[in-house]
């Protein structure tokens, strides 16, 4: 009886950010639970070849090529996922624009396009798709929407402070929605990544600096990308059915435990008065 509250056998799971990286490994973890999959990013080459891995593991997929900034495409992608699955039983919001728009600038320094850029991919997405989504959820009287955060939404963050206000408010936005939703028995709530490593190192050079970053973390090491995938799979089914407004961090314990190095430099040398 409890393992058979995490099969997602006959679900229909849109996830945003599909291509690769994290959204990539909770695709194929959805999938290996039963899930089928509309799979949607800006990268289409890279999204096909996910769509793909889908249907050689014995599950239906469709591969989307959509801007998440654009709230009319994401109405369309929640239009074709009805057109291609006749449902919708999980809306995955994990576009990201990732932390290097306008990384280390300062308040004076951060362009509107910056600014704008990290809100609409990181945030307002989420929201458009929510929107989209939650109609057809309330017409069949269930489904789930899983946000992602991030860490940094919980902390002070001035080198990426745009991408960490965005993540902040797709927190807040989980709980409005998780209340706003909660008589339609629609669930929402949020996954809280800290340090993964979202790819293969490249070379021992970034070996060494994501050994040398898990340091300061209580597990010792970084995260994987695919344990992402079994949190994912436990929100998007009834396994979590009481659970809603909620955020999960995922994080090795660096919140716990405290974190560093943090991106701050005293004015005053340790010891001196």
């Amino acid at each position: 009886m409890v393992m058979q509250s995490f099969d997602l056998t006959g679900k229909v799971v849109v996830v945003t950010g599909a291509a690769r990286g994290l959204g990539k490994q909770m695709v194929l973890a959805l999938t290996k639970a039963g899930a089928d999959i509309l799979a949607a990013d800006v990268l289409t080459k890279e999204n096909e070849a996910t769509a793909a891995e889908v249907r050689a593991l014995g599950r239906r997929a469709t591969a989307i090529t959509v801007d998440v900034r654009d709230s009319s495409q994401c109405n369309s992608l929640i239009q074709r996922c009805l057109e291609e699955f006749g449902r919708i039983d999980v809306m995955l919001n994990n576009a990201g624009l990732g932390e290097r728009r306008g990384l280390g600038k300062t308040l004076w320094d951060l362009t509107d396009d910056e600014w704008r850029d990290n809100i609409d991919i990181n945030l307002s997405s989420a929201f458009y798709c929510s929107r989209a989504a939650s109609r057809p959820m309330i017409d069949q009287g269930s489904g789930v929407i899983i946000n992602l955060s991030s860490g940094t939404a919980l902390r002070g963050t001035p080198p990426i402070f745009p991408y960490a206000a965005a993540k902040a408010g797709i927190i807040s936005l989980t709980k409005s929605l998780a209340l706003m939703l909660a008589r339609y028995n629609i669930r929402v709530n949020c996954i809280i990544p800290g340090e993964i490593a979202r790819r293969p190192c490249a070379d021992e050079q970034e070996e060494e600096y994501w050994r040398d970053r898990g340091r300061f973390f209580p597990a010792q090491r970084v995260g994987e990308p695919w344990e992402l995938g079994p949190l994912a799979v436990f929100l998007a089914s009834d396994a979590s059915s009481y659970l809603t407004g909620q955020g999960f961090p995922i994080e090795g314990g660096f919140l716990a435990g405290g974190y560093a190095p943090i991106p701050f430099i005293p004015d005053v040398e340790i010891g001196q008065r």
